[in-house]
């Protein structure tokens, strides 16, 4: 399958690179271009990428609120780009429920698979950063469940949850991988990937990188 991309940058010479990157892998396809927000998600609207990947400041509309309007739409998942690890910056885009968030220094090879991961409906966070961002994340009082309004604030919420459930958001709690979950609680991966998409949708969440957050702030 190919994986076809948006990539939204406003550095011209940053988002040449970037689509050079991905561009040299067989099963990625840059099908769009953006210097800004309002352009990012007008492509998304268009052409309905699989991915669109997102920088976080960029003129006429940030990356954050661009985020929170391809994901609201459907339009594509969104894989975060930026040079900042933890400020506002990420936990917006967290709530505004991007798939992935990467850092700029990442290298060629960690980009085209952040790419590949996200494609493939796992959400991902930097390594150098996942277990500081979910934990700060968790011990801030920012709230977990996206600002649009489908979020599960209330760890009441988990009674919803089977107990083969609780343990896959357990798992994700910890940032592991389907696969990872699959060995972990011994189970098909495609398994796993029914669990978690039931959990999102009776917790109201957008991602699996959200449903993170929450295992962290609940305690799960």
């Amino acid at each position: 399958m190919t994986v076809r991309v948006v990539v939204a940058e406003d550095q011209s010479a940053v988002r040449a690179g970037l689509v050079l990157i991905l561009g040299s892998a067989p099963d990625i396809e840059v099908v769009g271009e953006a210097a800004d927000g309002e352009r990012a998600v007008e492509l998304a609207r268009g052409l309905r990428p699989d991915l669109v990947l997102m920088d976080v400041q960029m003129p006429r509309m940030d990356g954050v609120t661009a985020t929170g309007i391809v994901v609201a739409e459907g339009l594509a998942d969104v894989l975060v780009l930026t040079t900042f690890d933890l400020d506002a910056y990420v936990f917006g885009a967290l709530r505004a429920g991007a798939a992935g968030f990467l850092l700029k220094d990442a290298d060629a090879r960690e980009l085209i698979e952040a790419v590949r991961t996200v494609a493939q409906g796992e959400g991902l966070i930097a390594p150098a950063v996942t277990r500081r961002l979910l934990a700060e994340f968790a011990a801030s009082s920012r709230p977990a469940r996206p600002e649009r309004g489908t979020g599960a604030a209330d760890p009441a919420r988990l009674g919803v949850l089977t107990p083969r459930e609780r343990e896959v958001l357990s798992a994700l709690g910890l940032g592991l991988s389907n696969a990872e979950i699959a060995v972990r609680l011994d189970m098909a991966e495609a398994t796993v990937k029914t669990h978690v998409s039931k959990v999102l949708g009776k917790l109201g969440l957008r991602s699996r990188v959200q449903a993170a957050v929450l295992a962290q702030e609940w305690g799960v």
